[in-house]
């Protein structure tokens, strides 16, 4: 069965043990409700696919993502909006395949939560990294976890409190960023690279084990 997607594409490299997930809405890729569904239905196609060793996330066009849909966050969608945002990471996290996120330009709330959901956090040096929600007046859950996690007390209570946003250098410098590139063509390269050294020659069985082991603490 062939999932319709209009806000996502995804690529498949080598025999089909990577799936690379392409965020495009010919904007901002902003996560909507019809992005975070057609992101979880891929994803739950995922769960019987034993041969998929890596998955990426990137955005089309100059942009990573901006968020979450601003109009989302409305009271009467909100419930829904953020039950849909939580269920992809629980999704991700049961799925145990390795991810990486592939960062140009604006990476923001819901859209930095996404990278920082995967494993690795690849930029270029377009990258901004930022979780604004404070500046709504709302809190962003899955990142209060995740960036101590990352990056230390000290830095998450930083990004979070202030709802700043942050460089790609300084996404570095903070252990935020695995890997910086120069610009997005390099970013793609390297990560190739990278895949094809890491993660190509290795069984999908034990990248799993590795990814479920380092991630015990948030079963």
């Amino acid at each position: 069965k062939t999932l319709k997607m209009e806000k996502i594409k995804v690529n498949y490299k080598h025999n089909n043990s990577i799936a690379q997930i392409i965020l495009d809405d010919g904007k901002g890729n902003v996560l909507d409700h019809i992005m975070m569904e057609e992101l979880q239905a891929l994803l739950n196609s995922y769960k019987t696919n034993s041969a998929l060793k890596l998955i990426t996330f990137e955005g089309a066009g100059k942009h990573f993502s901006f968020g979450a849909s601003v109009e989302e966050h409305r009271k009467e969608a909100a419930a829904a909006m953020l039950r849909s945002f939580h269920q992809l990471f629980y999704t991700l996290r049961d799925l145990s395949i390795p991810t990486v996120a592939k960062i140009s330009g604006q990476c923001l709330g819901g859209g930095l939560e996404l990278a920082l959901m995967c494993n690795q956090m690849f930029a270029d040096k377009t990258a901004k990294l930022g979780q604004p929600e404070v500046v709504l007046g709302v809190f962003p859950p899955p990142a209060s976890i995740l960036l101590p996690e990352k990056i230390g007390l000290s830095r998450a209570e930083d990004l979070l409190i202030t709802g700043r946003t942050i460089s790609a250098e300084e996404g570095k410098t903070f252990g935020l960023l695995n890997l910086l590139f120069e610009d997005k063509a390099e970013l793609e390269s390297g990560t190739n690279a990278w895949i094809e050294q890491y993660i190509v020659p290795k069984s999908a069985v034990a990248l799993r084990y590795a990814v479920r082991a380092v991630r015990s603490k948030f079963n």
